[in-house]
């Protein structure tokens, strides 16, 4: 019996972050994590393709071709894909209301969860106040982390000699300095007040590379995290709980950063933890 055929089913997928032509992207892990997972309806929650990077300079290896291909046969398979683009591909805001190949492609959408509980899904950019009124500096911040994720790249090359799993540095070090600690926590504290202006549940979200799950401000915020520095998604089970599930420990280091073949797997083998702030 193949791998996909004994892959866990659940009602909905949350995706974000991946940044599909960059150096930085997990592209391996995310592969490994589709294979394992199906769903009725998966959101792309933005910056899915890195549009930014890609006007700079060309770099679109086979394993980010392959992520494209795995959605598209998710959707031949009958999976409903909902498409909210975020600042890195906001070149698809100008599609918004369309659909491309049975994808859905919105600003933000109302996700109805089985238990009845609803929450807005948008990627979050906008209440990033860098982004939305200095994009100038937003592009240098951009680089500087492309740079971090390139000093990442070489750390990880050790790690994987010495038998350890992928881990992220500009992850580590984004928790430790205080400015960028406080950020999360405005932009955290931001969402919530726009799903209170939505009347809904809570909000759903990516954009600032952090998976999280709690209700500090008074509804549900959940972020999704990202596929270059947490390797994160999103699950809705069938009776409606949601989950995060940690991917970053799955594959081995070895086959994550060469692209070499990984042994078939069973799903429960996945390293699934809920994820708090």
């Amino acid at each position: 019996m193949s791998q996909e055929s004994d892959a866990v089913r659940v009602r909905t997928l949350f995706i974000s972050d991946v940044h599909l032509g960059t150096k930085g992207c997990q592209a391996e892990l995310l592969i490994d994590f589709l294979r394992h997972y199906d769903a009725d309806t998966v959101f792309l929650v933005g910056d899915i393709i890195d549009g930014w990077r890609l006007k700079s300079g060309w770099y679109w290896p086979q394993a980010h071709n392959d992520v494209v291909q795995k959605l598209l046969r998710k959707v031949r398979k009958g999976a409903r894909l909902i498409y909210v683009p975020g600042n890195h591909d906001e070149f698809l805001r100008d599609y918004v209301g369309s659909n491309f190949g049975g994808i859905d492609i919105v600003e933000h959408a109302i996700h109805e969860t089985a238990d009845g509980k609803r929450y807005l899904v948008i990627h979050g950019d906008h209440f990033d106040l860098v982004v939305r009124h200095a994009k100038w500096l937003a592009l240098l911040g951009d680089w500087a982390y492309g740079a971090a994720l390139t000093i990442n790249t070489y750390l990880n090359v050790v790690r994987r000699r010495l038998g350890l799993t992928y881990w992220s540095l500009s992850a580590w070090a984004k928790l430790r300095v205080k400015n960028a600690v406080n950020y999360i926590g405005r932009f955290e504290e931001l969402l919530a007040s726009e799903a209170r202006r939505y009347e809904v549940d809570g909000v759903i979200c990516g954009h600032i590379h952090h998976a999280a799950m709690h209700e500090d401000f008074g509804v549900s915020y959940i972020n999704t995290g990202d596929w270059v520095e947490s390797c994160t998604a999103l699950v809705e089970h069938y009776d409606g709980s949601l989950e995060i599930l940690n991917w970053a420990g799955r594959m081995p280091q070895r086959a994550a950063m060469a692209g070499e073949p990984v042994a078939d797997q069973p799903p429960r083998a996945a390293k699934a933890a809920r994820v708090a702030a």
